[in-house]
């Protein structure tokens, strides 16, 4: 059996993509939407995989380098796009400092918009 544990959180924050022939390329914001899960095949002694909590807690500080920014402004964005993607393998190296012998970082989403968003499973 394999548990998953996911916590969603939001951020508001602008981007524009470098080198996009489009409107994307132009200073634009979202309200981002992330979904994070851990998955593992055991629970500690009372029944947890990982604490709700504890996920909430690590994210929201993750998030809030993000919250009310350009995007562009910080490392490593200054240097690469801030697309989807790269903005969920951010967050997923930051979230790797949650896992430990049971319990790892399974998926992350990071939402633009209501219908549209990008997962990375591992």
């Amino acid at each position: 059996m394999n548990y998953k544990v996911s916590v969603i959180d939001f951020f508001s924050a602008a981007h524009y993509l470098r080198k996009y022939n489009g409107k994307c390329e132009n200073l634009h914001g979202h309200n981002w939407k992330i979904k994070v899960s851990f998955c593992g095949s055991n629970v500690n002694d009372i029944g947890m995989l990982i604490d709700f909590s504890v996920i909430k807690k690590y994210l929201n500080k993750i998030l809030l380098i993000f919250d009310h920014k350009c995007i562009n402004d910080f490392d490593p964005f200054d240097k690469i796009n801030p697309t989807s993607e790269n903005i969920a393998m951010f967050i997923f190296k930051k979230l790797k400092n949650l896992e430990n012998d049971f319990v790892n970082v399974c998926e992350i989403e990071v939402w633009e918009t209501d219908s549209s968003f990008v997962s990375i499973s591992l």
